[in-house]
């Protein structure tokens, strides 16, 4: 999301005829776009920020401006303590940064939330190559007890079809081969008489997307609407990422996230009987309020009946503002940290059981870019989103290519063009 919301910032800018540069030093603007959703991304933001405070010695006329949740969450706090900063600005203020920035002659914070802004109409300025955002709604209207979002991006508002569409018609001729969807929670998409799987079947008959991705839905919102349209749809890539969150159902009603954890199997049954090789990657907390070693091995079950193809996994940490906040913090945190090892143990073996058992196996690889500890590696995804690192065989960036799969390790496939 805030990748997407980055690119919706540069694109106002280039609008505006500013250029963008990688070198703080020749900047005239500089905005740090944030994030509150985990414990310290929102310290490191503004340390990330308070870093660029010395170049205006240099240059008086450099704008400093914190945008995104973080700024949403503290509004006009952080002046207090960091008055070098010339801009506060919510998730929903962004058309306004061209008018402020010509005038920051003083500080401004403009936190207002809308019931409205989608951002219609705008166009990204993306610095991918393979992959645009698309963001289809903003907001979130699920109150899970440990998140913050519904506080710092309002409640959820979609955008009409016609102007998605319009959107992902021009990053196609801008030479984009993958889309993904973006939403807080993007299968409760509605806009007027439209609904997600309606939107993902528009999206699908696009000609020219070679592949559609979406993030991330939620297990209340996924029907047999959207899995019948993804099982219909070859360019919808075969891949859910699916918040658990906790395994028993007890912290699942303390973290209100309406479902159980009976519901939430039956979900994952659903997906597989649609799509059978469908992979499904989830969150984790561990150590939430209340969380006993029972609940904990519940958590140990869900993953062993399930066993995700990735997890994304974390300790829990109140975060201000929540209403878990208000419940007694009363895992030790040496507890939380055994528990945190265990559900990352457990998730490596399965990713490598997985994986291992794509040896041999041919896949389709969409090639986005290069390997980090080779230059002469390419790297890329297939369509359920594993990572694959061609060893041998040439392709290019964006090119769809058959990959032959001869070792697994961690979370890589190795492969050569078949």
């Amino acid at each position: 999301m805030n990748e997407a919301d980055s690119e919706i910032i540069a694109g106002l800018l280039e609008d505006c005829n500013y250029r963008a540069t990688r070198v703080p030093e020749e900047a005239d603007i500089i905005l740090v776009n944030t994030c509150s959703v985990r414990e310290g991304a929102d310290s490191r933001a503004i340390a990330h920020l308070s870093q660029y405070k010395n170049l205006k010695k240099h240059n008086p006329g450099l704008t400093l401006g914190l945008v995104g949740c973080v700024a949403q969450r503290d509004r006009g706090k952080i002046l207090e303590q960091k008055p070098f900063i010339d801009l506060v600005l919510g998730p929903d203020t962004y058309r306004r940064i061209p008018e402020l920035i010509i005038h920051a002659n003083k500080p401004c914070i403009d936190v207002h939330l809308s019931k409205q802004e989608v951002y219609e109409g705008l166009m990204p300025f993306r610095n991918t190559q393979v992959n645009a955002w698309v963001s289809i709604m903003r907001g979130c209207n699920k109150f899970c007890s440990f998140c913050i979002v519904p506080f710092t991006r309002g409640r959820e508002r979609s955008r009409a079809v016609e102007s998605i569409v319009t959107e992902v018609k021009k990053a196609i001729q801008d030479g984009y081969q993958e889309i993904t969807l973006l939403g807080q929670n993007v299968n409760s998409y509605k806009h007027q008489e439209d609904r997600f799987p309606d939107l993902l079947k528009t999206v699908a008959l696009i000609p020219g997307v070679k592949r559609i991705r979406f993030t991330s839905p939620h297990p209340q919102d996924v029907d047999e609407a959207m899995l019948k349209v993804m099982r219909e749809h070859e360019n919808i890539c075969k891949s859910i990422h699916l918040p658990l969150q906790a395994g028993a159902t007890k912290i699942l009603k303390l973290m209100n996230r309406t479902y159980s954890k009976e519901k939430y199997l039956d979900v994952v049954d659903k997906i597989r009987e649609y799509m059978p090789d469908c992979s499904i990657t989830t969150d984790i907390i561990v150590g939430f309020p209340g969380e006993t070693d029972e609940d904990f091995e519940e958590t140990l079950d869900v993953m062993d009946r399930v066993v995700f193809d990735n997890a994304y996994m974390f300790k829990y940490s109140p975060r201000p503002g929540t209403a878990a906040v208000k419940l007694p913090d009363d895992v030790p945190e040496n507890v939380k940290a055994e528990r945190l090892n265990r559900i990352i143990e457990k998730q490596k073996a399965h990713l490598l059981a997985k994986n291992r058992a794509l040896v041999g196996t041919v896949q389709t690889v969409l090639i986005d870019g290069f390997s980090k500890k080779d230059r002469d590696e390419k790297i890329g995804r297939t369509d359920t989103n594993k990572l694959v690192i061609l060893k041998a065989g040439s392709a290019c960036i964006g090119e769809m290519v058959k990959v032959l799969i001869f070792d697994a390790v961690g979370v890589s496939l190795f492969g050569k063009v078949d």
